[in-house]
C-alpha cells in the first residue's frame, strides 16, 4: 500500500492506511480467518501507533521521544531487504538453470604421465630440519583458509517426499476406511524423514478439515476417521 500510493516510508500516514486496511478487511469475499487476524493485528498496531502520536508529549522529558513509527518502518525496511535479496536469488537460480559444464576430454595418454623426479635433485642442499620446517608452514597455511564456520555445514540433500504429496497419498489410503490407526498409518513409510513428513500431512489435513483424530483414553491408540 505505501508503494501503491507512493507514501514516504519514513512518514507514514497512519490514519490512510488505516482506513484501507479496515476497508479491506470489510470488502473480503471469503471468511479467511487466518488472514483476517493478521490484517486485524496490523490494524490494530497502526491505531495504537497512530494514538501515541496523539497524545501530549511531556514537556519534562529529559530525552527526545522515539517516534511510535519508527518500529513499524523498521520492519518494513527489513521486508523489503528480504523480499528484494529473494528476486535476486531467483533470478540466480533462472541464470543457473542454463549454465551447463563440458565433461573432461584430456587423452589417457597426456592424463596418465608422470615425470621422473630426481630426490637428490630436487632436495639440493635442504636438510631434514628445514623441509618440516617447511611442512608446518604449509600445514599452517591450509589451517587459516579453512572457514571456521562454512567447512563445518552439510550437504543440501533432495527431500524424499514433498509434503503435498504425502497428503494425497494419505487420503488415498483412509479412503473407504471408518477409521486408521495412528501408528499404522505412520508405519506405511519407512525411514525418519517420511515419518515426519507423514505427521506433518496429518496435522495439515486436520488444519482443512479433511481428517479428525479421536482417543478413548489416556495412551490409548490414537485413530483416525475421514470426513469427506
Amino acid at each position: 500500500m505505501i508503494e501503491k500510493n507512493k507514501f514516504n516510508i519514513f512518514d507514514i500516514p497512519i490514519v490512510e492506511i488505516t482506513e484501507q486496511y479496515l476497508y479491506y478487511i470489510n470488502s473480503m469475499e471469503e471468511d479467511n480467518m487466518d488472514v483476517m487476524s493478521e490484517f486485524l493485528v496490523m490494524a490494530a498496531t497502526l491505531i495504537s501507533i497512530k494514538a501515541k502520536m496523539l497524545l501530549p508529549k511531556e514537556e519534562e522529558a529529559e530525552e527526545e521521544e522515539e517516534d511510535p513509527r519508527a518500529e513499524l518502518v523498521r520492519s518494513l525496511i527489513e521486508y523489503k531487504m528480504y523480499k528484494y535479496a529473494s528476486y535476486e536469488l531467483k533470478d540466480m537460480s533462472m541464470d543457473a538453470d542454463g549454465t551447463y559444464f563440458k565433461g573432461p576430454s584430456i587423452p589417457s595418454e597426456v592424463k596418465n604421465v608422470k615425470e621422473e623426479i630426481d630426490p637428490a635433485e630436487l632436495i639440493g642442499d635442504m636438510t631434514l630440519k628445514q623441509l618440516n620446517s617447511i611442512f608446518k608452514t604449509l600445514l599452517m597455511r591450509e589451517a587459516d583458509r579453512v572457514d571456521p564456520v562454512r567447512s563445518k555445514f552439510g550437504t543440501i540433500t533432495r527431500e524424499e517426499i514433498r509434503l503435498e504429496d504425502r497428503m494425497v497419498e494419505i487420503q488415498s489410503e483412509i479412503k473407504g476406511l471408518k477409521s486408521i490407526n495412528f501408528k499404522t498409518l505412520l508405519g506405511k513409510k519407512r525411514g525418519k524423514i517420511n515419518i515426519i513428513v507423514s505427521f506433518l500431512a496429518i496435522l495439515e489435513l486436520m488444519k482443512t478439515g479433511i481428517l479428525t483424530i479421536r482417543q478413548s483414553e489416556r495412551f490409548g491408540d490414537i485413530l483416525i476417521d475421514s470426513l469427506e
